[in-house]
């Protein structure tokens, strides 16, 4: 069995749910995680949960304006917030937004440092000999 056997099972599992209901969600989502200071907030998230202070710090921005993204992230469904005594602390909602942060910054990387993506199913992979 070959890497590239592999990737044309993997790309054949499941296609995406593509009706309207499910359409308009994504685009909030995305549309949330568009902003530059909610992308950093998600993207501080990805190390664990953290307090508005802890973030308010990471992403340098006022702790009013974070609260408030923090507050829009909650309501579209990407972070959740649990009371830790006085504090609030934050966390990214489920590994799925967690995965969709994480895969935004990478393409993201790939397409400023020029390097070529490594997951394109159109790309020969060398068979080992």
């Amino acid at each position: 069995m070959h890497a590239r056997d592999n990737m044309a099972v993997a790309r054949d599992v499941q296609a995406p749910p593509t009706h309207d209901t499910v359409i308009e969600a994504a685009t909030l989502l995305l549309a949330m995680l568009a902003d530059g200071t909610r992308l950093r907030l998600a993207a501080q998230l990805l190390d664990g949960e953290r307090d508005v202070t802890a973030l308010t710090e990471a992403v340098g921005a006022a702790r009013p304006a974070v609260s408030q993204h923090l507050g829009k992230l909650r309501l579209a469904g990407l972070v959740r917030v649990r009371r830790d005594g006085r504090r609030q602390v934050y966390a990214l909602a489920d590994a799925h937004v967690r995965r969709l942060v994480t895969e935004a910054l990478y393409t993201a990387d790939h397409r400023v440092s020029h390097r070529p993506t490594h997951h394109d199913p159109s790309r020969t992979v060398p068979t080992p000999r």
